[in-house]
């Protein structure tokens, strides 16, 4: 069984969620990574190519250097400010602003502001510990 097999999500039934319905969960670590700060979010919805998610990351949290081997990571920030690092480059992602982590790339991120985020992972891969 490979890594994806393990930590591959299950498509939801429904077809449409309200956010106000989705429980949110505390992160304590990613990709085994402690979480240095508070960390939540909400599962979005799974389909068979890839789930949604929701991240509210409060001021100060670090998200220690870490990397996916098995999906690709997209996401844009909707509020707050947020320093990443993206392999060797560096950003402020500010609201509106929109990045990727591609497999094996190693990545890192600081929240300068309470921020809220949403991330598209594909394939669909529970990567994280609440």
């Amino acid at each position: 069984m490979t890594q994806v097999d393990e930590r591959r999500m299950r498509a939801m039934a429904e077809i449409f969620r309200r956010d106000d319905d989705i429980p949110e969960e505390r992160i304590t670590a990613v990709e085994g990574a402690k979480e240095q700060g508070e960390l939540s979010l909400k599962v979005l919805m799974v389909t068979d190519d890839f789930v949604v998610l929701k991240a509210w990351r409060k001021k100060g949290l670090i998200d220690p250097a870490h990397r996916h081997d098995d999906h690709v990571s997209v996401a844009t920030l909707l509020s707050g400010r947020l320093r990443m690092r993206i392999g060797d480059d560096e950003f402020v992602a500010e609201p509106g602003a929109v990045w990727r982590h591609d497999p094996g790339v190693v990545h890192y991120s600081e929240a300068l502001e309470d921020c809220v985020q949403i991330e598209i992972k594909s394939p669909p891969c529970k990567t994280w510990t609440s």
